[in-house]
């Protein structure tokens, strides 16, 4: 089961982030970033947090589970998306804890040859 494009808007409104949190689908699911980093993944409408010992600081029970087949068990944010202000902070101390993406290389332009 895919995630509902209704589920991932409902999730980027409950973060309370603005425009500084976006989702793009990736692999027929969403990725969330903060900052330009991945933070969480939504995947069959449930959002997984990237695993940091910032973020199970602020949680009591962490609840984890792997977002796909194969993946490394995330964190299980369910109970979390109604409050807001805990979502939020997860979001925040996950991208803080986590380090800056790599930048992209740019592509070699094809020579003619004739």
């Amino acid at each position: 089961m895919a995630t509902d494009a209704d589920f991932i808007a409902y999730v980027h409104e409950q973060t309370g982030l603005g425009e500084a949190v976006r989702y793009r689908k990736m692999f027929g699911e969403y990725a969330l970033y903060l900052d330009d980093k991945v933070v969480a993944l939504v995947c069959d409408n449930r959002v997984f947090l990237k695993p940091t010992d910032a973020a199970r600081e602020l949680i009591d029970a962490v609840e984890e589970d792997a977002p796909y087949p194969g993946a490394k068990p995330h964190i299980v944010l369910d109970e979390y998306l109604d409050d807001r202000d805990t979502l939020a902070r997860l979001l925040r101390v996950t991208a803080e804890a986590l380090p800056a993406p790599k930048p992209r290389k740019k592509k070699a332009r094809a020579r003619k040859t004739s």
